[in-house]
């Protein structure tokens, strides 16, 4: 394979992340130009930007290695190859918007970290059933032990089981359980909704909005001071 030439010295390991590094100004807009440039300056930076992402996805995945513990190493590696090909698709996709805000390569990294992070949680759920149905578990409604962990007392418990059950769609009760409930990463059940993750942030927000509402009005919960976004 032919070397990669550095494009105006801007390769970067990921541990430099860790600390401040002074670089020029004219990196940045090295870079853009160099992505944006004609096939013998743009190649080059590709592979370039590509080996940084892949040393990023590396890092990342290895960050998370204890929530794949009996994945073996070649497959870890395929899924940092292949944040890195994602990252690298989606920065080229959005390399317009960058504005300059921030080094290029601390913009790029983003991306990389997001797409390591996303394939990290799918594949530890790969092969989980994720619930999909709308009805309350039974132990929070039997007011069993491990739904008193939940909420503390039976009666709050079985407010909060009734509003779920009368206040909310079936879609809403869908989301909510296995958000709320049964922690499944947001972009896991995306992905076997066959949605996306902001409708879910909505339908969530949408279905917090409406239990506290009601646990308001009933005297469970206290009146907050203002209706602001969920949390």
């Amino acid at each position: 394979m032919t070397a990669v030439r550095p494009v105006a010295n801007v390769g970067m390991t990921v541990a430099a992340y860790a600390r401040p590094v002074t670089r020029p100004p004219e990196d940045s807009e090295a870079w853009v130009a160099a992505l944006g440039g004609p096939p013998a300056v743009r190649e080059p930076a590709l592979a370039e930007l590509h080996a940084l992402l892949l040393r990023g996805a590396r890092f990342e995945l290895g960050r998370r290695r204890a929530s794949l513990p009996h994945l073996p190493a070649g497959e870890l590696d395929d899924l940092a190859h292949q944040a890195a090909d994602d990252a690298l698709a989606a920065i080229l996709a959005k390399l317009d918007t960058f504005r300059g805000a921030s080094r290029f390569t601390t913009w790029a990294y983003k991306f990389v970290l997001l797409e390591a992070g996303v394939k990290a949680r799918r594949r530890a759920w790969q092969g989980r059933e994720v619930p999909l149905d709308d009805d309350w578990p039974a132990a929070a409604r039997d007011g069993g032990p491990s739904a008193q962990r939940i909420l503390e007392g039976g009666e709050a418990l079985r407010a909060l089981a009734a509003a779920v059950r009368e206040s909310l769609t079936p879609h809403q009760r869908r989301v909510f359980r296995a958000l709320a409930l049964d922690g499944v990463p947001i972009d896991v059940l995306a992905e076997r909704m066959g949605t996306t993750r902001g409708a879910l942030y909505k339908t969530l927000h949408d279905a917090r909005r409406k239990l506290r509402a009601r646990l308001t009005a009933e005297g469970h919960l206290d009146e907050a001071p203002t209706m602001g976004g969920a949390t």
